[in-house]
């Protein structure tokens, strides 16, 4: 039986259309997924994402752990702060890609992503076994990503005027914690907003209150189209373990410096980089008719063949987008296999749409 998030039932009361997703029953949208889109880029969109993991590092050693497990370098973070990072295993290929907070010298939170929970927990336990640190999965709480250009002016109407201030005056990756609630300013949408973690038990509540401030349940159809113009990798499509950062467009994630934090994959990104990288990362925006879909073939006239990892519709320019794996020197053209017919895409470097507007 698929596993339910503390929101179950309000999806299916608010008329969502429930589907299996990494073994959790949930929303696909709530009745149109175009109208969810448009929500987030023009208004104020909410999403259940509790079926991703929370997990609470604690002990002297967490920032040591953390050096060794993450590609991206903790020593950038200071309390109150975030840090994207993928999760590597020794051949360099992406295990997860995942946000770590500090909360404090020897506290931090990492969320993982649903599909990879079980794995994510294993590994991490494994490469905990020599570090005095605590690692602990918070089932009891859950978490919503409230999104869109309007989220900020909704804020006094969820929260006490005090930690409304507090929660206006963060900037992007900084957080603030109230107790057991956690708000963050991030997200996976291309728009502002805030990813919010709070006590299980507060769910019927909370829910109830954005919906009396207008923000609208979304579903994962939506939040999927606005992750892909965004440029925003997702896991198991985008990348997995048989590719490294460096060519799932996450370079700037890697941090390589100082050259004695060994990480793990470090050697296999080091060589990587030192034979020059086959394969990179892109977008495609499709010039003619039809709609990319993955897997499709993405022809490079005299320099052979790609793939595209995600490809669908934009709801935002009204033309199909993808990300697609192709050869490093890709020029500003390509073609893609549609139905036996090769129709024209253009090359951009990610995103295609920030905060509601084209970018490319």
């Amino acid at each position: 039986m698929a596993k339910r998030t503390p929101f179950h039932d309000l999806h299916v009361k608010a008329n969502g259309k429930m589907v299996d997703f990494a073994g959790w029953d949930m929303p696909l949208h709530y009745g149109s997924q175009i109208q969810e889109h448009h929500q987030v880029r023009q208004h104020a969109g909410l999403f259940d994402v509790s079926h991703m993991g929370i997990v609470d590092l604690h002990g002297e050693d967490t920032p040591a752990y953390l050096r060794r497990l993450l590609a991206n370098n903790i020593d950038r973070l200071t309390t109150g702060k975030a840090l994207y990072t993928c999760m590597l295993n020794e051949q360099g290929g992406v295990i997860d890609d995942l946000i770590v907070y500090k909360i404090s010298d020897d506290f931090y939170r990492v969320v993982i992503n649903a599909g990879t929970r079980e794995k994510d927990m294993a590994w991490m336990r494994v490469q905990a076994e020599s570090f005095a640190i605590d690692i602990r999965e918070r089932t009891d709480l859950a978490m919503l990503a409230l999104q869109g250009p309007e989220i900020k002016d909704k804020i006094h109407a969820l929260f006490a005027a005090d930690q409304a201030a507090t929660i206006l005056q963060l900037k992007p990756f900084h957080f603030a914690k109230f107790n057991e609630w956690f708000v963050a300013r991030t997200g996976y949408t291309g728009e502002d907003g805030y990813e919010i973690i709070f006590p299980a038990n507060e769910a019927d509540t909370f829910w109830n209150k954005c919906l009396a401030a207008d923000i609208a349940p979304c579903g994962l159809g939506a939040r999927d189209t606005l992750r892909l113009e965004a440029g925003l990798n997702l896991y198991g499509s985008d990348m997995d373990e048989t590719v490294t950062p460096l060519e799932s467009n996450l370079a700037w994630t890697v941090g390589l410096e100082p050259i004695e934090r060994n990480f793990i994959g470090r050697t296999a990104l080091e060589q990587q980089k030192q034979q020059g990288v086959k394969r990179r990362l892109v977008g495609l925006v499709l010039q003619g008719q039809g709609i990319i879909r993955n897997h499709q073939k993405v022809i490079i006239e005299g320099d052979g063949e790609g793939e595209v990892t995600s490809g669908g519709y934009s709801p935002t320019l009204e033309k199909s987008i993808a990300l697609a794996r192709v050869p490093a020197d890709i020029g500003s053209n390509c073609l893609v296999e549609i139905r036996n017919k090769q129709v024209s895409a253009q090359v951009i470097k990610p995103p295609f749409v920030r905060n509601g507007k084209k970018v490319f």
